[in-house]
């Protein structure tokens, strides 16, 4: 049992490697194809480019897990809708139309009304 459990990580690992080679060359690559003609910079190599996707996770991924985040706070969004009555539901989706304007029928009947002969 310890010795599936080892090749399932020695697997995991040798993708993880594999995929984080792939991403560093393809972000070398694109640098070097972009940067360098349209702002004049220099050219990247491979270390600079793993640095680079670091960086880059660092500033705008973070390293929690915010996939789990968003499902919490979906859920959490479902439970109050479940909580609701139909009135205050109502409510709440009168005040999202508001905000993204009018969806379905309402825009439906809005187009059809605006159709002129030319």
């Amino acid at each position: 049992m310890k010795r599936h459990w080892f090749l399932k990580g020695l697997k995991f690992a040798f993708f993880a490697v594999l995929f984080l080679t792939v991403a560093t060359f393809v972000v070398m690559r694109l640098w070097n194809w972009l940067v360098p003609p349209v702002f004049g910079w220099h050219l990247i190599n491979f270390w600079q480019a793993l640095g680079l996707l670091i960086l880059c996770k660092i500033l705008f991924g973070g390293f929690r897990g915010g996939h789990r985040q968003h499902w919490q706070s979906r859920r959490r969004m479902m439970e109050r809708w479940e909580h609701m009555t139909p009135e205050e539901r109502e409510k709440f989706r009168s005040s999202w139309r508001g905000r993204c304007g009018n969806f379905g029928a309402a825009a439906g009947e809005a187009k059809a009304g605006t159709v002129r002969a030319g």
